[in-house]
């Protein structure tokens, strides 16, 4: 039985913290995963800017409820919902998505939280498990499932090469070049045509 596994940001909509970047006028906001590969740095990192600069969780969910789909990625999500099951399997948190996610159709979203502090400050976050991409993965195939993952970023690659099948969506050149065992698309139709020519039993 196919299924396939899709990053967020980056797949189906626009990178969260660069448009949190772009909107509030930090460009140390700007790094993502495709930059940092170690993804507990990076959020010590964002979180101590944020703090730094009064930056609240609302402030965020109010510029956050605005983000909508990159161009033809509903269209593009329905089509393979109508044919395989679909979950989405991102590092990013339930406090953030949601308005994307619902502007997506409501796929099954498997994601982290965050905790915050009487003040509404983002005091930490909270992983649904560590690796929890690869694990996902693992556990669909245990499951008898058939994975197709997709992802743009560092933090992918684990369900990348756990899938039986890994495909890049626009990735950095940096990922690019060092992992070539994936195929990379760019456009939605090149990433359904992979998908369909994989999954399929």
């Amino acid at each position: 039985m196919p299924i396939c596994c899709f990053d967020l940001e980056g797949v189906l909509l626009p990178e969260f913290w660069i448009r949190i970047a772009d909107r509030l006028g930090l460009a140390e906001l700007r790094l993502t995963t495709r930059d940092i590969a170690d993804y507990d740095r990076l959020m010590r990192y964002r979180l101590r800017i944020l703090r730094r600069e009064g930056i609240k969780l609302a402030d965020l969910q109010e510029i956050l409820a605005k983000v909508r789909p990159l161009p033809g990625a509903r269209r593009f999500l329905d089509r393979i919902r109508a044919s395989f099951p679909v979950i989405i399997l991102s590092d990013t948190y339930y406090e953030f998505a949601g308005p994307g996610i619902q502007k997506l159709g409501q796929p099954v979203l498997f994601c982290n939280w965050l905790k915050t502090d009487r003040k509404g400050f983002i005091r930490t976050y909270v992983l649904r498990q560590r690796n929890g991409k690869l694990k996902s993965v693992r556990a669909l195939k245990g499951l008898g499932f058939q994975v197709t993952a997709v992802g743009d970023s560092y933090n992918d690659l684990g369900m990348l090469k756990t899938a039986q099948r890994g495909i890049l969506f626009n990735p950095p050149e940096s990922i690019r070049t060092k992992y070539r065992q994936f195929p990379v698309t760019h456009t939605y139709a090149q990433l359904e045509k992979a998908i369909r020519g994989s999954a399929l039993p």
